[in-house]
């Protein structure tokens, strides 16, 4: 008895590991604009200034844009994929078009380095509002690779 007490007490110890906490509400439908300068290096994760979490890459499966019945035409960009565990809370910034009508989108996650978290994929599925934009044709890049184009 006194060994299954001490397994379930390690057990939920572990869990509540992974649960965000009250300060922090995690919202992975939400956008979040971040003013981050620079691009993490892979062995050198990037510190935020948010609550001192670091940067880290999202691994993103597919990517569909979809267009609203609406004047004018408003576009969204559908996302799916998967955290690199269930303590990484998805980040999402959209940068407006540039000169030659290209939309970057970065996604990417933070996480609590200081977190015990188990090491297990967190899928996800999120859809990011791009607006509407003047007549002409534009291309969406994520994460710098081309993923759509389309005519406003």
């Amino acid at each position: 008895m006194k060994n299954i007490t001490l397994i379930l007490l390690a057990l939920l110890l572990m869990l509540s590991a992974c649960a965000p906490s009250m300060e922090e509400p995690m919202n992975n439908d939400t956008p979040v604009s971040s003013d981050d300068p620079a691009t993490p290096r892979p062995e050198e994760p990037l510190l935020l200034p948010e609550n001192g979490l670091i940067r880290e890459n999202v691994y993103i499966e597919s990517t569909e844009l979809l267009t609203m019945e609406s004047y004018p035409l408003q576009f969204m960009l559908s996302i799916s994929g998967s955290l690199p565990t269930p303590c990484h809370q998805l980040r999402v910034d959209v940068s407006p078009p540039d000169a030659n009508k290209k939309i970057m989108v970065d996604v990417y996650s933070v996480t609590n380095p200081e977190a015990m978290c188990i090491q297990v994929l967190e899928p996800f599925d999120t859809n990011v509002a791009l607006g509407s934009f003047p007549a002409g044709k534009y291309t969406v890049w994520v994460n710098g690779e081309m993923v759509a184009e389309f005519q406003a």
